[in-house]
């Protein structure tokens, strides 16, 4: 059974960074991607960034290359720099057995989510 476990939201000023983590363990693809969606309270989930098994990642269009997605195998990390109170909402770890998509039913697991929480 696949399980993603995320750490690293907390609460950070403005113009911060914070830098979240996800690891995955029970997966039995060959491939995957893993990626990470957030979702502000009242709003929609949005897609932050995704990174495919190889390949080119993806980001949400809000990033405007402030956000850094890497990952080795099953562990993959956010970096996320030039923080902004707009950017405050929980984040979610998400994985799929196919490529890196924009949408939540593109992803077949969902971690517990980490809460990442911008004062101005």
């Amino acid at each position: 059974q696949v399980q993603l476990v995320e750490s690293g939201g907390g609460l950070v000023q403005a113009g911060g960074s914070l830098r979240l983590s996800c690891a995955a363990s029970g997966v039995t693809f060959s491939r995957y991607s893993m990626g990470w969606f957030r979702q502000a309270s009242g709003k929609e989930r949005e897609v932050v960034a995704a990174v495919p098994w190889t390949g080119t990642s993806l980001y949400g269009d809000f990033v405007k290359g402030r956000f850094t997605i890497s990952r080795n195998k099953n562990t993959m990390v956010l970096q996320m720099n030039s923080l902004k109170p707009e950017d405050t909402a929980v984040y979610y770890c998400v994985l799929t057995g196919g490529g890196p998509g924009r949408r939540s039913a593109d992803y077949d697991y969902w971690g517990q989510g980490t809460q990442v929480t911008v004062s101005s």
